[in-house]
């Protein structure tokens, strides 16, 4: 009875905040501008299919690339002292003390022309712009969410069993044996909870590629960003088109989980 009374406040939270304003978006893709019920909003949504496409695609390539980079990592993190742990958990979230934006330019300021990199390899003849490409949304995308993947799989690796570890160690298995059939499959959650933690932020966000890509580079977030300003109904119609992708990419992301823990 009172753990009912203590989650009030969560559940008030989560309908204020969260299923009110889902509710209303949903009421208003599926109006015209005079308030009646239409399905021109869809219409209108579904002329930003490509722009929809690209953002799931440069979403799903930085969520790649942060696995790639963080699993190393995390397992390494694992093989150090507390105190040691401590210092690079530290390092790496101290870039996200820093505001969203600011980050952005900093990379801004990286990549541009004559900047320090391009500066840096004008040394061995190589002189160009880094900026205003796909390659520069995915370098900013992995370098905002790359932390989220890190920490989720850390924790898990760092829960398992050692005695599990030295067991497979002693019925003959080397490192890589151990590493396969103890190490990766006990990580998965981990690897699911940190795919889930890039990839929802990354297919929803804006501003990246509005200052790091060029033209032809920019995510759905920020097409949403840009509509809503003149045309609402359009902006949550294409909003609660991503809201379900999303879902639907939660849902088979839990139902691997659950196959995992099973097997």
């Amino acid at each position: 009875m009172k753990s009912r009374k203590l989650s009030i406040p969560y559940i008030l939270w989560m309908l204020i905040f969260t299923m009110i304003p889902v509710v209303m978006i949903g009421m208003t893709a599926f109006r015209d501008k005079a308030g009646n019920f239409s399905l021109t909003p869809f219409v209108k949504a579904f002329e930003y299919k490509n722009v929809f496409l690209k953002s799931l695609w440069i979403a799903l390539l930085s969520t790649a690339i942060c696995l790639i980079l963080a699993y190393p990592v995390a397992y390494l993190l694992t093989k150090m002292k507390k105190s040691t742990q401590n210092t690079v958990q530290l390092i790496i979230m101290i870039p996200m003390w820093m505001n969203f934006l600011l980050r952005i330019y900093a990379w801004k300021i990286l990549l541009q022309k004559n900047g320090p990199l391009d500066m840096a390899l004008s040394i061995l003849g190589i002189h160009g712009t880094y900026i205003g490409n796909t390659g520069a949304v995915v370098v900013g995308m992995v370098y905002e969410y790359l932390p989220f993947m890190v920490l989720p799989i850390f924790t898990v690796m760092s829960k398992i069993d050692t005695n599990l570890i030295e067991a497979a160690q002693d019925l003959g298995s080397n490192g890589l044996a151990v590493f396969k059939k103890v190490i990766f499959p006990l990580s998965i959650p981990g690897v699911i909870s940190g795919i889930t933690m890039v990839f929802v932020p990354s297919a929803s966000t804006f501003l990246v590629a509005e200052h790091l890509g060029g033209m032809n580079d920019l995510m759905i977030g920020d097409v949403i960003d840009r509509i809503f300003l003149t045309d609402q109904n359009t902006g949550s119609a294409i909003s609660l088109i991503l809201m379900v992708f999303i879902l639907i990419f939660l849902v088979l992301m839990n139902l691997f989980g659950d196959e995992e823990a099973i097997a």
